[in-house]
């Protein structure tokens, strides 16, 4: 019996038409948040190059604290200091640290219990090589110089019995919020390398020249930005289209409430724009006129940034503005809401 060959399931994709754009990007979020009355005095006591655990109601004392006794569930009132030096209970080895490691160099990530303590605190162990570590080593606290309220005050652990005093901090910064509890801010962020699709590419080279290029597909309709398929049918976009840099407000919010790294100050207007030319609406500021002036329909035209400041990125069109044009009639965009 003859079998059929086998063909390769991967489609043949061809090469794009266009030079495709790439460039780092970096999402970042700065978290702020209120530690609360158990993790505050925690802290505090790290700047004072001091440890404290909660004690709960059977006598075992958590490192971190908790703020829950694990045994009734009752608020952790009994906050106790345990010393900077303790035992490994379980490592690992870090063979090649990345930013944001407590240390440029290759090194353990273990479990330590602090002496005085009967939970184990997850830190880095400065060693010089694995051979060096071992469930049962003793270790002490390293302190850093200028410390802030959080885990990194300790720097990292050594492989040594004797305790490492705590140098003065250098860092004065206010930490304690207004109800009496520390605030930290951390930040996170993550960066790749980001390559544009095709579509992508041309309509970002074109915000580039000054030109705002959607994409038309099959089924008729022209998005800006464009879209790589049709979200109708998932064929391709066929066409680049150039398209006004007018257009109508179709929905709008007013913002009032000021927010951490706000740019305007409020109140100001984010609204969804239908370009003329397109056939979808887009997110953009509209500036120059008193927030309660904006409106549904109103016609708007876009205010560019200095050609000298064009990038590859829609911020090149600072906001839109009334262009003084009649209103819209609703007929004319109502299916575009």
């Amino acid at each position: 019996m003859s079998r059929s060959p086998i063909t390769s399931p991967v489609a043949e994709v061809p090469a794009p038409a266009t030079k495709i754009l790439s460039a780092p990007l970096t999402n970042s979020f700065d978290y702020t948040r209120s530690l609360g009355p158990v993790l505050s005095p925690f802290a505090l006591a790290l700047r004072d190059g001091k440890i404290l655990g909660s004690k709960g109601s059977d006598g075992r004392v958590s490192v971190p604290p908790v703020e829950f006794d694990a045994t009734t569930g009752a608020p952790t009132t009994d906050l106790v200091e345990v010393a900077t030096v303790g035992t490994v209970t379980a490592w690992s080895w870090e063979h090649k640290p990345v930013d944001g490691h407590p240390l440029d160099k290759p090194f353990a990530w273990a479990l330590i219990t602090l002496d005085g303590a009967d939970t184990a605190l997850l830190h880095a162990v400065d060693a010089d090589d694995p051979s060096q570590m071992s469930t049962g080593a003793r270790v002490a606290a390293v302190w850093r110089p200028d410390r802030r309220g959080w885990i990194k005050d300790i720097a990292h652990f050594t492989l040594a019995g004797a305790a490492h005093p705590a140098p003065a901090n250098t860092d004065d910064t206010e930490i304690v919020g207004k109800d009496g509890n520390v605030v930290i801010t951390t930040p996170i962020s993550m960066t790749i390398q980001h390559a544009a699709t095709e579509e992508e590419t041309w309509y970002l080279e074109g915000l580039k020249a000054g030109k705002l290029l959607g994409g038309r597909v099959t089924t008729g309709e022209v998005y800006f930005p464009p879209r790589q398929v049709s979200p109708a049918d998932g064929s391709r976009t066929t066409d680049r289209v150039e398209v006004s840099d007018h257009g109508t407000v179709t929905t709008f919010c007013i913002v009032n409430v000021p927010f951490m790294g706000q740019q305007i100050k409020p109140p100001y207007v984010a609204a969804y724009v239908l370009l003329d030319g397109a056939d979808i609406p887009f997110l953009h500021l509209i500036l120059d006129c008193p927030a309660e002036d904006v409106r549904m329909g109103m016609r708007v035209k876009a205010v560019w940034r200095p050609e000298e400041e064009w990038d590859y990125t829609l911020r090149n069109i600072s906001h839109f503005a009334p262009s003084g044009e009649p209103d819209a009639d609703f007929e004319s965009y109502r299916d575009h809401l």
